[in-house]
């Protein structure tokens, strides 16, 4: 068996680039989308079940991309294909979605805004998805982790700039910051403009810049035979067998990740609820605005500020990604992964007794190590338990970790806020750092042997 080649930096650089744009793109999405779609008129109870849209596309599209990206080859590769197509859609999204009120007319700016929401977020799983693998299918199994922890920079570098597009351009071009009832403020708008845009170059440059292994090499290297992959490539199943095949793998999954699931579950079920409600959380227990305002001047600079407090969590996750590897060549990669999470769940629950702008950078710094460590550990982990001829679709299947909490956390949430908190949102921040604490706890359940290689009959 062939091995594969080792790369130099320059070149795992360039295989995760895009992810800087697509970070940029989700990250605007995640610091705004609540504020966008309060602004077109969505009340607090259902931004959690707007927000379903996202594990939801997730879900359905990922494990698809996942299995189709194993078997294409063509003149764009074979993860190429999705990442570029992904992110041109994405991108239309993203330009139209802040805009739906100009469209009242026609539909409902809310149902709009939401259809958008929905597609946006399933265009960066199509495009997500593809570049995880692409990690496992050109970096050689000894550099894998810096693999994955240079993606994590780059995405954490993304989410720095994303998140903070709307507060540049509100101080600093001075780009106004306010709108009429019903309507996203131009400073919002014109961050989606310029996200989508880098979005698109720099996936452009990846997937020109990367060239993936030749089907042939790709087989020798990972000790398959190519006349097998070819015939089960163009063999034509049905969609009952394709499902039947799917769910036999899942119930077949290696036990890496069914063991990484759970501490899936705690990780993603407290982004989720950070996501949702940190704008609502931060505008009532530190700006002091009333339950149900999402139009007043306050409001907008609450939402201004939790983008440069979800670019700084981000910006330390980037600081902590660069020293994450040596970390764990220290303490193991377990270890550095459980005390992540542990100081993502103390910067979570600290939110509540901080009650200042600026102090809740402090915050920010545990919840940047746990986003950090939750971005690159359980690929790193996984990847090397994973088959592969297999690697796309269990990528695909691994991401039901994530949406699944996600889903769970969205139906709980709604109830959580209004029926439990009084709509207080800032109280869902103690719950994020109870459930990122418990995943910390469970880090250790999980088995991994060094190099581990597990394939289904």
């Amino acid at each position: 068996m062939a091995k594969k080649p080792r790369l130099n930096f320059w070149q795992i650089w360039n295989v995760s680039f895009g992810f800087l744009g697509v970070q940029i793109g989700f990250s605007l999405q995640n610091a705004n989308v609540s504020r966008i779609l309060s602004n077109l008129g969505a009340d607090l109870h259902s931004l959690s079940f707007f927000w379903l849209a996202a594990p939801l596309m997730g879900l359905i599209v990922q494990p698809i991309v996942g299995a189709a990206s194993d078997r294409t080859w063509n003149r764009l590769g074979r993860r190429g294909p999705y990442i570029f197509g992904g992110a041109l859609v994405a991108t239309i999204a993203m330009w139209l979605m802040p805009n739906a009120s100009a469209l009242v007319a026609i539909i409902p700016p809310i149902i709009f805004g939401a259809m958008m929401f929905a597609l946006m977020d399933g265009s960066f799983n199509i495009t997500m998805q593809p570049f995880r693998a692409l990690v496992a299918d050109m970096v050689p199994e000894e550099q894998r982790t810096l693999g994955y922890s240079i993606q994590s920079f780059l995405i954490n570098a993304g989410a720095v700039i994303g998140s903070v597009l709307p507060y540049f351009l509100t101080n600093i071009l001075h780009v106004r910051n306010t709108a009429p009832s019903g309507e996203v403020p131009p400073s919002v708008i014109w961050s989606f403009y310029i996200g989508g845009g880098i979005l698109l170059a720099s996936v452009l440059w990846t997937v020109f810049r990367t060239k993936e292994y030749p089907p042939e090499e790709y087989c020798e290297q990972n000790d398959l035979d190519y006349e097998v992959w070819q015939n089960a490539k163009t063999e034509k199943k049905s969609l009952l067998t394709n499902l039947k095949n799917f769910f036999e793998l899942f119930v077949k999954m290696p036990k890496t990740m069914a063991q990484l699931a759970i501490v899936q579950f705690f990780s993603w079920f407290a982004l989720y609820l950070m996501w949702v409600y940190t704008t609502p959380a931060v505008a009532q227990h530190v700006y002091g605005t009333p339950i149900g305002d999402s139009s007043s001047a306050a409001y907008n600079e609450a939402g201004n500020w939790v983008g440069i407090l979800f670019g700084a969590y981000s910006l330390f996750a980037a600081l902590f990604s660069i020293v994450m590897t040596k970390i764990a060549s220290v303490i193991g990669r377990k270890s550095t992964y459980s005390l992540a999470l542990a100081l993502g769940g103390i910067g979570y629950i600290s939110m509540y007794f901080l009650n200042t702008p600026n102090s809740l950078l402090i915050s920010m710094v545990g919840i940047g190590i746990a986003w950090a460590a939750i971005l690159a550990m359980p690929y790193s982990l996984l990847s090397d338990a994973l088959p592969a001829d297999k690697m796309g679709v269990y990528m695909g299947i691994f991401n039901f970790t994530i949406a699944g909490p996600q889903i769970i956390s969205g139906i709980v949430g709604a109830t959580l806020v209004r029926d439990i908190f009084g709509n207080h949102a800032i109280y869902m921040m103690i719950i994020c750092g109870v459930s990122m604490l418990l995943g910390a706890a469970t880090v250790f359940f999980v088995k991994v042997k060094k190099h581990e290689v597990l394939t289904i009959e």
